[in-house]
């Protein structure tokens, strides 16, 4: 059996490796391991986009959904979460501070709230289109139609984030209720990479019922895949679920899984998520380190902060947004980092920086 570390150099050559191999990484990995992925990583990311960090400013648009995931605070059978919508006014707001504050990256991520149409929500991303053409507009609302996800990207939107949740259809339907299908949501990933977003899968780490084998899909499905993005963050629970007595994710192996996920993908565009901040202080930080290049602060009105936790004690919460992106421009610069104003687009084997 190879040693973890010569498993990671098949990785660095290779960019793929058996399942027993992910498996043994995964389950077996100790500090000199993760010291080992995490310098490895690190290197590349700098090798790749220098010491930039792109920030991409969220705008949570709105905390209604239909879906019932067992995780998420914001489940529809949530009866205790106050819900709001931000207006096409309220949105275009967000954006215009977040421009002057130099993003060129705005998120709209929200629940799957049917109140927004197809048309509605296609008016609003034409009209942030027309505002700012410099910018990446990005989608995180979920599952959809082929014909709705091309309106959206027919009207201006660059990129679209579905976490794939779990490569195991087996716990994707101990995490759902039935009516949410496994083969829908990998549907619609296909979809949306044929039409042309850079496009982001991605999963929770510690999750319930989660295991090594399970974690070893995840990183298969993600090296066929081939995303251009990828969003991982530790499993947080929330008071309000079913999972609420389950026990938060494991940060070392949550790093430990970012830092294979930039030696797998040296290109990919990983953010250090706001679940990694909200386990630890630093954890953005740590991400950063461990090979992450993205950071993703918060444009959305104060007043609604604390209305979309999907996990309890979400970091940023208290902060509005120019203390919150001057509180992680100082992070990043304590560690060598500078936040860059640019798109920060996905560029496959250019070896440009930037």
């Amino acid at each position: 059996m190879s040693s973890n570390r010569e498993l990671i150099d098949q990785l660095n050559t290779d960019h793929q490796l058996a399942h027993e191999q992910w498996v043994q990484l995964i389950s077996s990995f100790d500090q000199d391991d993760q010291t080992y992925a995490t310098e490895m990583a690190h290197q590349l990311a700098v090798a790749k986009y220098g010491k930039n960090i792109f920030f991409r400013g969220i705008i949570e648009y709105t905390n209604y959904c239909r879906n019932d995931c067992k995780y998420c605070g914001i489940r529809r059978s949530n009866h205790q979460v106050q819900r709001y919508r931000l207006t096409k006014e309220d949105i275009l707001s967000c954006c215009a501070d977040g421009y002057a504050s130099g993003f060129r990256t705005f998120v709209l991520q929200g629940g799957e709230d049917i109140f927004f149409t197809t048309d509605m929500f296609t008016d609003i991303i034409a009209t942030i289109r027309q505002q700012y053409p410099d910018c990446a507009i990005t989608l995180s609302i979920g599952e959809g139609s082929r014909e709705a996800y091309q309106q959206y990207f027919d009207a201006g939107a660059n990129r679209f984030l579905l976490r794939h949740e779990t490569a195991s259809a087996a716990l994707y339907r101990r995490w759902h209720p039935a009516y949410q299908k496994f083969e829908h949501r990998m549907e619609c990933l296909r979809e949306l990479k044929e039409i042309g977003y850079q496009t982001g899968c991605g999963f929770m780490v510690g999750a319930p019922f989660q295991t090594a084998d399970v974690l070893a899909e995840d990183m298969e499905y993600v090296t066929a895949f081939k995303p251009q993005m990828l969003g991982i963050g530790p499993f947080i629970p929330h008071s309000q679920t079913p999972f609420r007595d389950f026990s938060p994710g494991n940060e070392e192996l949550t790093l430990f899984i970012l830092s294979l996920c930039r030696i797998l993908q040296p290109d990919v565009l990983l953010p250090a998520t706001t679940a990694l901040g909200t386990v630890q202080g630093n954890g953005r930080q740590l991400g950063v380190l461990a090979g992450c290049n993205v950071v993703m602060p918060n444009l959305s009105p104060l007043r609604v902060r604390k209305q979309y936790l999907l996990y309890d004690n979400k970091a940023g919460i208290r902060d509005d947004a120019a203390s919150g992106i001057k509180k992680l421009t100082e992070q990043m610069n304590q560690i060598g980092y500078k936040v860059v104003s640019s798109r920060g687009d996905y560029q496959p084997n250019t070896g440009k920086k930037g």
